[in-house]
């Protein structure tokens, strides 16, 4: 029996156990108009990678907590003094030196709103959101960037309020923990593990 493959790491070293590739038998490819000749052979191949959030994991951390956390240039010598960066970035662009985290979960609640959107109707390989997908650029009082993410409820305008909502009952780790609902929204309208 396998196990699904797991790392951690220990000394500063990834520690792996578990299974990370599993192999399917090839399967021919035959074709049925000439006879069901040969005409070559499946190779499928299932992995998991190893990704690693490096000085971003404090960001998809929280989220599973219900928090937003941003970064922000607070070196006073650096042009852009001041600057706060949400989608989270390590490192001021202009100074390259490290940004300083906070939470800012508070200010979107407050200041959240649509600064532009896209519907998709059809979504590519691996998505495991709900279609129509409503892809949504949110921007914030005092923030320097902008972040895309997904509206859970509702249809999108532009200038809409809206406020985040996190994935914490059962999070996964990753930016699908942070989706976005109007402004107004009741507690019981929301996603199943969700929470403001």
């Amino acid at each position: 029996m396998s196990m699904f493959g797991q790392v951690y790491t220990k000394n500063n070293q990834y520690k792996i156990k578990g299974d990370f590739h599993h192999l399917t038998p090839n399967q021919p490819i035959r074709n049925a108009d000439d006879g069901w000749k040969l005409m070559g052979v499946t190779n499928p191949r299932d992995m998991t990678y190893i990704h690693s959030y490096g000085g971003e994991a404090i960001f998809f951390e929280s989220l599973g907590q219900g928090k937003l956390m941003a970064t922000r240039c607070d070196n006073p010598d650096c042009e852009g003094h001041g600057t706060v960066y949400q989608p989270f970035r390590i490192h001021c662009m202009d100074c390259l030196r490290k940004c300083t985290v906070f939470d800012m979960t508070d200010l979107a609640k407050k200041s959240a709103k649509i600064h532009t959107f896209m519907v998709c109707e059809r979504s590519g390989a691996f998505n495991i959101l709900n279609t129509p997908i409503k892809f949504i650029n949110v921007e914030f009082e005092g923030v320097d960037t902008i972040l895309m993410s997904y509206l859970s409820i509702g249809n999108p305008e532009i200038g809409m309020r809206v406020v985040p909502i996190f994935q914490t009952l059962n999070p996964t780790s990753t930016i699908l923990d942070l989706s976005w609902v109007p402004d107004g929204t009741a507690e019981k309208e929301l996603p199943e593990g969700f929470s403001f």
